[in-house]
């Protein structure tokens, strides 16, 4: 059996390395040393995961939860923590360093195989009901008691979801294609099918290009999803797509690739988790209206209120997921299915056909179930009319779509642009955290905050480390230091003298800030020096934003 002192040595290699072709070769020989029977399991492992991706439940390890074990492992003074926090590059380094200079409190047994770790994982994910938190801890103590620093360092970055050493999905399928011979293009089309990369790698390693190539849809398990790039304007995407392309509506619901195999329905989400359990209505649904025997579809699923309108996303997430208490929520969040895509069809895989043609077979079958709202347009004053309706219908946006694309599964390419209206907010800076990994040493996770115009209060409202440069990043942690009022567990609290122009994808409702709102997917656009925290904008302005649809 392999060990996990082997896999915490790549990871060290990886993180060193920055050519991608030695990082690729690196996990090529690393592939070709362990056992047959742990290359799938080592190829998601070298990519932080202990599942494939969609697969099996969370491990619900929070970092709370890491931290309350690692104090059962060793003890260690407030002054080497606090060393520890200035000089660790991220989570799993500063375990590393409190077992490197703290007291050890248990005896470390021997020494750690790749698929005790791996197991362990799947057991802690297992684990549920009366007395799991404790019995996740016994499971997870049991690995660091036997661990090496080097080793906790890396069981926590699995545990954690935290590897960052530049080990992307793209690159270990370089890697799987250097390690079995295979072509590239063979490897990455047998994993946009299969959507499993560790399956990927054990097929290439074990049956070679004949195992690649008999690589085909199964009917109940998820293909990636196409991935679509971002167009500030209509007249932007005409640009990149040409004279003529298909608009739809961008529908603010939840992706959803749908299977049919007879009267058996599969629903995965765009991370290839199963919805099939929590959406009942939308299966019966496909069952009664699809005019095919087998067929692999997308669409979107959205909550409506009485009346047919979109509901806010989080009304729907109360939906996803769901397994319990069914029925009662049907009656509480009815939801609405639209189609958009045909990616396979009564044995026949559509995903090299052409758009035109994938949504001319989608019409054939779709029965009753309503499409996506759609357009083929000719013009940029008749694409902002149509951007123009989707708004006041209450969606996000739209989307551009190149009417001659073929569906690249996992692929963000520009034959598919989303396209929403750029909507800003001039908000506070009144915190921010230090950063792990490349942004470790700056202040970069910055907490956000709006006025109420109420009770002259600065309320947060999100929080984001998304859109400055390494340069600003450097700038803006000098001018908050400068303006630092207090410390703690690693958030910097500062005087509000910072003003930034934020954007966003929409407003929720959020029980975690006083404010009762947070954004989603915050990013800052650019500084307003011109702006005084006075001048910021409101948590009455977010409200009436909410109300108008971003929401």
């Amino acid at each position: 059996m392999s060990t996990f002192a082997e896999f915490a040595q790549l990871g060290e290699q990886l993180a060193a390395t920055r050519a991608r072709k030695a990082m690729s070769a690196l996990v090529a020989h690393y592939l070709r040393s362990v056992a047959e029977d742990e290359t799938a399991l080592a190829a998601l492992m070298v990519i932080g995961r202990v599942f494939p991706e969609g697969g099996s439940q969370p491990l619900n390890l929070s970092g709370a939860a890491v931290m309350r074990v690692v104090n059962q492992i060793v003890k260690t003074t407030p002054q080497q923590r606090q060393r520890i926090a200035g000089e660790a590059v991220d989570f799993g380094q500063s375990v590393q360093f409190m077992l490197e200079r703290g007291t050890r409190l248990q005896v470390q047994g021997p020494p750690l195989t790749l698929r005790e770790v791996w197991q362990a994982f799947q057991d802690i994910a297992a684990t549920s009901g009366t007395g799991s938190r404790q019995r996740k801890d016994e499971r997870f103590r049991a690995l660091l008691q036997r661990a090496t620093p080097l080793e906790a360092k890396y069981l926590v970055k699995l545990a954690v979801g935290e590897m960052r050493h530049g080990m992307s999905e793209g690159l270990l399928l370089e890697a799987i294609a250097l390690a079995s011979g295979a072509p590239l293009e063979l490897v990455q089309r047998a994993n946009m099918l299969i959507g499993d990369v560790g399956a990927v790698a054990d097929i290439a390693l074990r049956q070679g290009n004949a195992g690649l190539e008999r690589s085909a849809v199964k009917l109940g398990q998820p293909i990636k999803p196409m991935l679509a790039q971002t167009a500030a304007s209509v007249a932007e995407a005409f640009d990149l797509l040409g004279g003529e392309l298909a608009l739809e509506y961008k529908l603010d619901g939840a992706r959803v690739q749908i299977h049919k195999d007879g009267q058996q329905i599969w629903l995965f989400s765009r991370h290839l988790s199963d919805l099939t359990a929590s959406l009942p209505e939308v299966c019966a649904q496909i069952r009664r209206e699809i005019a095919a025997r087998t067929a692999v579809l997308e669409g979107e699923v959205i909550a409506v209120d009485a009346d047919g309108r979109p509901l806010p996303f989080q009304q729907l997430m109360r939906r996803l997921g769901r397994v319990h208490d069914i029925v009662a929520m049907q009656q509480q969040v009815p939801v609405q299915l639209y189609l958009f895509d045909l990616l396979y069809l009564e044995g026949t895989l559509m995903l090299d056909r052409p758009y035109r043609e994938r949504v001319a077979a989608l019409q054939r079958v779709h029965g009753q179930i309503p499409l996506v709202e759609s357009l083929v347009s000719h013009s940029v004053a008749e694409g902002e009319a149509f951007l123009d309706a989707a708004r006041m219908a209450g969606h996000e946006g739209i989307m551009a779509k190149n009417l001659e694309s073929p569906y690249t599964p996992g692929v963000r390419g520009r034959h598919w642009l989303k396209i929403k209206p750029a909507v800003t907010l001039d908000l506070v800076i009144v915190a921010a955290d230090w950063g792990y990994g490349r942004r470790h040493g700056w202040l970069s996770n910055y907490h956000l905050a709006a006025r109420d115009e109420e009770s002259g209060e600065l309320l947060e409202v999100g929080k984001t480390f998304k859109g400055l440069t390494d340069e600003e990043f450097q700038r803006m942690t000098e001018r908050l230091l400068a303006l630092k009022v207090g410390e703690e567990f690693g958030t910097v609290f500062v005087r509000p003298e910072v003003v930034v122009e934020v954007a966003f994808n929409n407003i929720q409702d959020s029980p975690q800030y006083p404010s009762g709102m947070a954004l989603r997917f915050a990013r800052i656009v650019r500084l307003r020096p011109d702006k005084t925290s006075a001048e910021a904008d409101t948590i009455q302005t977010m409200r009436r934003l909410q109300r108008a649809g971003y929401a």
